[in-house]
Order: C-alpha cells, then structure tokens, then sequence
C-alpha cells in the first residue's frame, strides 16, 4: 500500500480498516498477521530496517528501526545525544459485537476517524510511526518502532521483545491520552475464592453447609476491606487502590445445599502493591469471614495478574516529553492512567516508559469508537519534535 511519507492520518486509515481482533478473546479472530504485513510494507517503503516475527504462532511483532543504531544506547536514558527511543503500540484489537457503526470502514465524519481500534490504538501506532518516519535524517541516535501482538489479551508480544533483548534508554507507549502525559497506571490481580460447604436435601438444615451463604460472608468482609481499609492507600497520579467481585457461580438446584461458590475477584493495584501482598490481604479477608461460622472453608488461587507501572514525574523522558509538548504550543497535563498497558513490561525490564498518544480511552472497547482527526496531527508533532530532542545531533534544532 502507497502512503506517504509521515502521513499519520491516511496510516489510521488503513490500519483500521484491517480486521485485527485477537483471537484469544474473540473465537474465529484472525490476529495480527494482516494489519502487521501492511504495516511492515508501509514502514519499508518509508525507509525503516524492518524485521516481522512471530510473537505466537501466526501472530507477530513489527520491529522497525530507522536512524543511527551507533549512536543510540541500550541503558537507562543517560545524558547527551544520540539515545534511542522506542515507540510501542498494539496491533489487536477487542470484539465488535454491539458497535453502533461499520468496524472496518475507517469512516470520516465530520473531524473524527471511526472504527474498532481508532483510539485504542491505531492512531497511536499511526502517530508514532509517521513520527520517526519525518525526523529519521535529523537525529543521531536511533528510533525503534515496536508494533505488537496481544496486548489485550496476554502481551505476549511486548513480552517476546523483551525476551529477544530489544532495548531502549526510553519509551513511549502510545495509548490513547488525549494528549496527556501518563507517566504511571494501575496493575491487577485476578482471584479466585471457593467457599465449601456440605450437599444435603434442602430439608436437611441439620447435615447441610451452605457455600453460598458462606461467600456472601466473604462479600461482607471483602465490602467492608473496600471501604475501609483501601481508601488509606493513595498515589500521587493514581489515587487509592480497589477491589471487586467479577463473577460468583455456585449451586446445583432449588432443594439441594451448595457444596461449592466461587468468586472471581478482581484486585487493581497501585505501585508498590504486588500479587503477594494481594493474596495475604484476601486470606485475612476470608480469616474474618471464617470468624462468624465454625464450617467456613475457603481455598484461594491467584488466576493472573499484571503489575501497575510508576515513572518519576522528574524522569528525563517525562522531562523531554513536557519540552515537546511546550515547543508544539500544547497543554502540558499529566495525570495517571486507569487502564493497565505494555508500559509495565518495558519498565520491568529496565526501560522508562509513559503513556502519550491520540484518542480517548473512555472510547476503547466500546461500542462508537472513533479518534479526532485533528489530534493525530497534533500527538505526531509532539512526537517529531521529541524524538528530535532525544535522538538529536545537539546542533540540530526542532524541526518546525
């Protein structure tokens, strides 16, 4: 496909209106391969080194570099010129059931770009890439695109970068923030609590336990921890921690007591909290719910879990992005992101990485999912112009 160079708008376009759903969520979903072919050729044609692999079987990454691999570092964001850069972004997307408009299409009405993953995250993919694609003559260090599979599901694709060793002395991951710097968001943990009790006849109170009674015990404590306990617990950009019952399946029949209740919890977390904190917290939770009945029983599995991400607000790649978004003449707002992203990964490994990117995450999933065309444009300048500080020559000025 034909793009030109650095047009961020048209790439949107042409992004979404390739079906790129992830098939671990949404059965039949064809994945990744598609829209990363498109990208890989787009990317080639604009002069990248691109090199496209599998992340799963028939689901790969897109790795493109452009620039000066001498010049840039692989450590963690030390002064002077010629530092590499890495943009991050995910090719899947969620389902479609119950969209008020086409998915594909890539409509435009009006200032706004329609279609599954127009906010979160092609624009953003689209923004990034143009980006490295217009200053690539004027910096001395290196750019890497990072263009991944998986992300709503597993971020088996950013996992599998990490993996091969692809570095970075920052990162930006292009989630959708309304221009917002989001240098630090939520984790989770997902849990799940069985409660037992004894089967029996309905009229057989004396030989029956009632597990769902039981985990309505484990509700009651779980409120009170929600309402007490959480709120004394607060980040600077994020606020304080939650948690909430997901899912509870329990019982067999009308006349017969439940032998077994299971409760899916779920757990967000600040920095600083870790699944092991987590799970000793719901084992008090249930240590209190057991106080109030001599049969109470309860078994505890952490199913999954993603830690939150933190980025110092006086990071240098923080401090870039603020100098970015001045010399663009755009608001400089940071604020903490709900939603848990790739950036946690990439600054496991050792790499700073903040949220910053077109779109509104309040329109992801959703069912009208659109970005501002207006703020693509506006995301990939402040892009350029920070690429161009980190990678710089330092003769070189921005680029207008």
């Amino acid at each position: 496909m034909s793009i030109a160079l650095g047009d961020a708008v048209a790439l949107t376009r042409a992004l979404v209106r390739v079906d790129s759903r992830n098939p671990s969520l949404v059965p039949g979903g064809p994945g990744e391969r598609s829209v990363a072919e498109l990208l890989a050729g787009v990317l080639a044609s604009w002069g990248f080194r691109v090199d496209v692999y599998d992340a799963l079987p028939g689901r790969p990454n897109v790795i493109a570099r452009i620039g000066n691999p001498a010049g840039g570092g692989g450590g963690g964001g030390g002064g002077g010129g010629g530092r590499t850069l890495m943009f991050n972004g995910h090719l899947d997307v969620v389902g479609v059931e119950g969209m008020t408009h086409a998915p594909w299409d890539a409509a435009e009405w009006g200032d706004r770009v329609y279609g599954r993953g127009s906010s979160d995250m092609k624009s953003g993919i689209a923004s990034m890439c143009a980006a490295a694609a217009r200053v690539a003559q004027h910096v001395e260090g290196e750019i890497v695109v990072a263009a991944v599979a998986d992300e709503e599901y597993e971020s088996a694709g950013t996992r599998s970068l990490i993996e091969r060793g692809i570095r970075a002395d920052a990162a930006i991951v292009t989630e959708p923030t309304g221009l917002a710097i989001m240098p630090a968001h939520l984790g989770f943990v997902w849990l799940d609590i069985t409660t037992h009790g004894r089967a029996a006849h309905g009229s057989r109170w004396d030989l029956g336990v009632d597990a769902i009674r039981h985990a309505g015990l484990v509700l009651s404590e779980l409120d009170r921890f929600d309402a007490e306990e959480l709120p004394k617990r607060r980040h600077t950009l994020l606020g304080r921690p939650s948690v909430h019952a997901s899912t509870i399946v329990g019982g067999i029949g009308m006349s017969t007591y439940p032998d077994k209740c299971t409760i899916q919890i779920e757990r967000r977390t600040i920095p600083g909290e870790s699944p092991e904190l987590v799970r000793q917290e719901i084992e008090s939770v249930c240590e209190r719910a057991g106080q109030r009945h001599p049969h109470f029983r309860a078994d505890i599995t952490v199913a999954f879990a993603q830690e939150p991400s933190d980025v110092s607000v006086a990071a240098p790649i923080v401090t870039a992005l603020r100098g970015a978004l001045q010399d663009a003449r755009e608001e400089v707002r940071v604020q903490g992101m709900t939603a848990w992203t790739d950036a946690a990964l990439l600054n496991a490994a050792g790499i700073p990485a903040i949220c910053f990117g077109p779109g509104d995450i309040g329109l992801a999933h959703a069912a009208e999912e659109y970005v501002i065309i207006e703020e693509i444009e506006r995301a990939t300048r402040v892009l350029e112009r920070l690429a161009l500080q980190w990678c710089r020559t330092p003769e070189h000025a921005w680029r207008s």
